[in-house]
């Protein structure tokens, strides 16, 4: 009934929610029944537990402790390519993660540009495998991530509160108890959870930067169980274990949040009076400059040595360009025949499923989602002549929860203003969404898509698991590249890798906005 007082059906969008959920449980399930009984986890898979563990804590409280100064600084400061700056912190989540860790290796790694200068003045070089590679890898990523999500708390505090504590003669402590301090003990628990859930999951950095057994995470070893042992029990069981931390971790950063928003204001420019002083100012300066250097650096490595590697690439790295694009292409595809349908069906007030089907794309191992795969395509065809459809495939359902995020609040507001018109005027069902709904949607539409398709470019994840030496997408390829030692061949592998995914989201965000209402 619900359905007939809407101008279109939410059955696509329940219907798309049950194959997410279908896809992730029948996989983990078809890995189970495969497994021999009997077997429970050994000292190794403890071992990665408790790696898992503290490379999150230490990554999350990490980029957390060091964006809220940044932040802050961000926020009272005003200052030439500061939009550019903010902007910036948005680069590192779409950026390929092989191509961050090539360029971190190149500023902080044993042959880097921080070693050659400890060389210059008889120190030792800096060893960035093990632990410490990892939580810096972590921290690369998951900074920015933190800086923005601090940020939107100091540009939610209305500007009129800090200005009521100008006039009360408030110095900077006092505001610091006041304004500051409770929006943090809101906004911080938050950003903690998200991240920590982040780093649970974490593959590509942990098999470059890992350095060995000591340093192996949940991810990892169920990667490790099936491509070498072929342990599927083992991997079920790690990989159950993986989605109970980050989906404890999920519901934490829900859950965690402590106190109240300081309601609304006019709108003003927020103006502050706590950060007028030199100290501060030369302090904010140094925050500034040291965030963006750590974010800048790297991508700098990347561009001035992977130009002299792009000439000489051979015909086997196009090839994975190639392989690339296809992957990403049908991805972003597969992720707009999900997750339209279901932000559709939130806005019509179908959210609860919908979004406990999003939140399991967080959650789930990417790798067992792949190996379910493989067991249930291998008895009737060639899991390894499917690579690229099983790691689209994959790739969309772990790009959809970001794309939910874009598209619910735009088809909310879509259905809440010009659904009872429609009805009205019998524009129901296909019509209403061909003529209303996408429309309206195009920008958002265009950014998730482009949020996908970067995010697939860089992928090295499931392909890992079905490649074979004839077989590679550019991600893929890189990392051979760097294991082979061809250093320069991977570093203009990476870049044309980084050009391909930032054209990629460049394209379909800007195809989006082209006219659209936004």
């Amino acid at each position: 009934m619900a359905d007939c007082a809407q101008p279109v059906s939410a059955r696509a969008g329940i219907g798309a929610a049950l194959v997410v959920v279908a896809l992730i449980f029948g996989t983990l399930v078809a890995v189970v029944l495969r497994a021999e009984p009997g077997r429970g986890l050994g000292a190794s898979d403890w071992a990665a537990l408790r790696f898992t563990l503290i490379q999150a804590c230490l990554s999350a409280g990490l980029s957390v402790a060091l964006a809220i100064p940044v932040a802050r600084a961000l926020a009272r400061r005003r200052f030439v390519g500061r939009r550019v700056l903010v902007a910036l912190l948005g680069a590192p989540f779409i950026l390929p993660v092989i191509v961050a860790i090539l360029g971190l290796l190149q500023v902080f790694g044993r042959a880097g540009w921080i070693s050659d200068g400890l060389a210059l003045v008889g120190l030792e070089p800096v060893q960035i495998y093990g632990l410490h590679g990892v939580v810096l890898a972590h921290v690369f990523f998951n900074l920015p991530l933190a800086t923005r999500l601090i940020l939107q708390g100091w540009q939610e505090t209305p500007a009129e509160r800090f200005r009521l504590a100008a006039q009360l003669g408030a110095d900077a402590r006092a505001m610091r108890q006041l304004l500051e301090y409770p929006m943090l003990r809101r906004v911080v628990p938050g950003a903690l959870a998200v991240i920590f859930a982040i780093c649970l999951s974490s593959f590509a950095v942990a098999l470059t930067l890992g350095g060995g057994p000591r340093a192996t995470t949940i991810e990892l070893a169920i990667y490790q169980a099936f491509r070498f042992d072929f342990d599927l029990g083992r991997a079920a069981m790690l990989s159950g274990l993986q989605l109970v931390l980050t989906g404890a971790a999920a519901l934490v950063a829900v859950k965690v949040a402590v106190g109240e928003g300081f309601g609304t204001g006019l709108d003003r420019p927020l103006q502050r009076w706590d950060g007028n002083s030199t100290t501060s100012r030369i302090m904010d300066g140094f925050w500034i400059i040291l965030a963006a250097a750590f974010l800048l650096l790297p991508l700098a490595a990347i561009a001035l040595s992977g130009v002299p590697g792009l000439v000489g690439l051979k015909a086997s790295v196009w090839v994975a360009a190639l392989n690339s694009i296809l992957v990403a292409t049908l991805s972003t595809v597969l992720m707009l025949i999900l997750a339209v349908p279901m932000a559709t069906a939130v806005a019509l007030g179908r959210g609860t499923m919908i979004e406990v089907a999003g939140i399991l794309g967080l959650a789930a191992s990417p790798l067992v989602i792949g190996t379910g795969l493989f067991i249930v395509i291998y008895p009737i065809a060639d899991p390894f002549a499917l690579a690229l459809p099983v790691t689209a495939l994959v790739n969309a359902v772990m790009a959809l929860p970001f794309a939910l995020r874009i598209l619910v609040p735009r088809a909310k507001s879509v259905v809440g203003r010009y659904g009872r018109l429609s009805m009205s005027l019998d524009v129901r069902g296909w019509p209403f969404v061909r003529r209303v709904l996408l429309p309206r949607m195009r920008a958002q539409i265009g950014f998730s898509a482009g949020l996908a398709a970067a995010l697939s470019m860089g992928d090295l994840g499931v392909v890992a698991l079905f490649a074979d030496p004839e077989f590679a997408t550019l991600p893929l390829q890189v990392y051979r590249l760097m294991g082979a030692y061809r250093m320069e061949s991977a570093a203009g592998a990476a870049l044309l890798l980084l050009a391909l995914s930032m054209s990629a989201f460049w394209i379909l965000d800007r195809g989006g906005r082209w006219h659209a209402e936004v």
